[in-house]
């Protein structure tokens, strides 16, 4: 895949009220409590510095391995057994997902709605339903600025925490050109060599390493 050569990107201005600045302030501890983080932080800025922190001196899978933790400790062991147990993806809970990711999660990635998107049921069949979540653009990958980042500390164990710990499948697609991505509840996310995420080179106009060579981010390795 070509090297990304938009123009740098512009961070919209968000004003968090004081229940996405807690949301914001709690994630981040969290993550700062799982790789004894001591940096000051602060408002969003604070996530991206230490999610940045996490990526030092970690490959890929260890990187993901670390945030998978992360969600983990969010959610305690019996709620997910039950969920798991108790709840199969049907197409009301996938839609159900949906709308509730799209309501609770725009202070993480900025504003989203719900959308169509065709899912295989269990049966082989191929249906539309309203169980994606459509993200303008990704606050997260604007701030950060890069792929690396993206796909490893959130595309990657956000779709293995729902795929397995809840049992929900999540397929996550994100868009490099314009930043935004595609969260489709019930459909299973591709294996590492079918997704196409994976060659996706850096973001030359914001990434400080990225290279004029069109290789894959080497923060994917």
């Amino acid at each position: 895949m070509p090297p990304n050569t938009l123009p740098r990107i512009v961070t919209d201005e968000y004003q968090d009220n004081l229940i996405e600045r807690l949301f914001i302030w709690l994630f981040a501890r969290k993550m700062s409590q799982i790789v004894g983080f001591s940096g000051q932080i602060g408002g969003y800025e604070g996530l991206v510095a230490v999610s940045k922190q996490i990526m030092q001196g970690r490959n890929a899978e260890q990187q993901q391995v670390v945030v998978a933790q992360i969600l983990g400790s969010l959610v305690p062991a019996p709620v997910l057994w039950a969920i798991r147990t108790l709840f199969a993806p049907t197409r009301l809970v996938c839609v159900l997902n949906a709308w509730f990711a799209a309501q609770m999660f725009e202070w993480l990635v900025g504003p989203c709605q719900v959308a169509e998107a065709e899912v295989t049921g269990t049966d082989g069949t191929v249906r539309s339903q309203p169980s994606a979540v459509e993200i303008t653009k990704c606050r997260y990958l604007a701030a950060s600025g890069c792929v690396g980042m993206c796909v490893n500390m959130c595309k990657v164990p956000t779709q293995a925490f729902f795929t397995t710990q809840f049992g929900i499948p999540l397929t996550m697609t994100p868009n490099f050109e314009d930043l935004s991505c595609k969260m489709i509840f019930g459909r299973s996310p591709d294996l590492p060599a079918d997704d196409e995420a994976y060659l996706q080179s850096c973001l030359q106009q914001q990434c400080p390493t990225a290279t004029a060579i069109a290789a894959p981010c080497p923060q994917l390795k």
